[in-house]
């Protein structure tokens, strides 16, 4: 019983509050994501980013939705950033 009420708590949260990404067509996030690779800098990133979340906050107010206040800090994770692997050969042996 307490796991359906979870899950319904979960459901309701999920359909409250959306995110820019599914406001955009497969159009706009391809030019959204070459716009964050045009940005050299880190502040010019974020300057995009905030930019476009403001983008995104109007157009859910105008579909009756609500996405987060602010945008996800440094994005939404992704790209060509140094994880934790070792890449091709870089292991030992």
């Amino acid at each position: 019983m307490q796991d359906q009420t979870q899950d319904r708590t979960q459901t309701k949260e999920r359909t409250r509050q959306t995110t820019g990404r599914e406001l955009m067509t497969p159009e706009e996030r391809q030019q959204q994501r070459a716009k964050m690779r045009r940005s050299e800098t880190r502040k010019e990133r974020e300057k995009v980013r905030a930019e476009h979340h403001e983008e995104m906050k109007e157009r859910a107010k105008e579909q009756g939705k609500t996405i987060p206040a602010n945008p996800p800090a440094g994005g939404m994770g992704g790209g060509m950033g140094g994880g934790m692997g070792g890449g091709m050969g870089g292991g030992q042996r």
